[in-house]
């Protein structure tokens, strides 16, 4: 019998005091004399950003919001994966797995979990809640490590043991974007029937015979001409992720910048206004998570394991994944989703929404947007 324990976080206050101290002692360098956000995370705002973590920052308060959930972590497949667990109200609640992604972590769902589980809370119908199970993937945040890198589809597999066999689940949905849409297609084609249906707002994988149409060919090459600038972390993070951590575990700026940089160009801000769409104090609860759990480095380890899997490519024997899958597609997502037509070669597309605004990041961005589109499709469900 799997042994569920309970989690409660509690940072030691010479960690908080050692983190802070090596903010404060950082030696500021410089940026091109013509440097905004061009050459990476911009050099002025880095400056501001630091100077409010070691001065307003209040961890603990965002520690006590964090902990306001019911938290748990239990040993899939020899890893200690952490999961929150809010149980939803009204007679049937439907369970419901949200997986985040990178540079994202538990943090990214803190606005929706509560109003998916209780609806009625905000105004809404209890007959639309959900059970919300929110995992760390594995090797980051809270959860343990892998031995070595795995990719999306191994760690769909996890969440599915996690979801049926150690919470005891008949049958759930899964939901995600970043990561998390590629783990959530994959427990849809991996771990149907018992994984009901899935929800994505990003689309992470490519059909092996790729773009078909006029309009799927125009798509390809506005894709690769958009990621040209956005593939430096994705190489290094998947090919040589251990170099990179010996300079990112030592540096707290370090990986705050190297993530902010990522928050400022792929959300849906008013030019490069980032705080437009994010607080200072929410990225900085992110940007601690890694930190005060030493995971930066493991936590890129998804890129290496991805590229053993096959990269992006899904290898499916010329099977799409037949579950009942809904698409919320965001204006300003990093990866541009394909025309509809190539989508449904991969899915059993049963739900479109095409969203006024939002990012990446989107239950953080619009938090009520993915809401309302997660509950509409799964009322088709119910």
């Amino acid at each position: 019998m799997t042994t569920i324990r309970s989690f409660n976080l509690n940072v030691p206050d010479e960690t908080l005091a050692d983190i802070r101290q090596r903010v404060i002692d950082f030696p500021w360098h410089e940026m091109p004399d013509d440097g905004g956000w061009e050459y990476g995370a911009n050099l002025d705002y880095m400056k501001e950003f630091c100077d409010y973590w070691v001065s307003e920052f209040d961890w603990r308060k965002q520690e006590q919001r964090i902990n306001s959930f019911s938290h748990f972590v239990a040993p899939v497949e020899d890893i200690d994966i952490h999961y929150i667990h809010e149980k939803g109200s009204g007679p049937a609640p439907m369970p419901l797995i949200i997986s985040h992604g990178w540079p994202g972590s538990i943090v990214e769902f803190l606005n929706i979990i509560e109003p998916l589980a209780h609806p009625e809370r905000f105004g809404g119908d209890p007959q639309d809640s959900f059970d919300v199970i929110a995992p760390s993937l594995p090797g980051f945040g809270f959860s343990g490590r892998p031995a070595r890198p795995i990719g999306p589809r191994k760690i769909a597999g996890l969440f599915a043991h996690l979801m049926s066999d150690v919470l005891g689940y008949d049958g759930y949905l899964a939901q995600g974007g970043d990561w998390g849409g590629g783990i959530s297609g994959w427990m849809g084609f991996d771990a149907a029937p018992a994984c009901k249906a899935v929800h994505l707002n990003i689309m992470q994988v490519r059909h092996p015979d790729g773009p078909q149409t006029p309009e799927e060919v125009a798509w390809e090459q506005r894709f690769i001409q958009e990621q040209e600038m956005e593939e430096g972390y994705r190489t290094q993070q998947g090919t040589k992720p251990q170099t990179l951590s010996y300079a990112m575990m030592d540096s707290p700026v370090g990986i705050a910048a190297w993530l902010i940089e990522k928050f400022n160009s792929w959300s849906d801000t008013e030019g490069d206004d980032i705080e437009s769409v994010h607080s200072k104090d929410v990225m900085l609860t992110n940007i601690m998570v890694y930190i005060v759990t030493r995971t930066f480095n493991t936590a890129s380890w998804i890129y290496y394991g991805r590229r053993e899997e096959g990269g992006r490519i899904m290898h499916s024997n010329g099977r799409r994944i037949e579950v009942p899958t809904a698409c919320a597609l965001f204006p300003a997502e990093l990866l541009a989703w394909p025309p509809r037509s190539y989508v449904e070669r991969l899915f059993n597309v049963q739900h479109w929404t095409e969203m006024p605004r939002g990012g990446h990041f989107a239950a953080m961005e619009q938090p009520q947007l993915l809401i309302d589109d997660i509950r509409a499709f799964a009322r088709t469900l119910r």
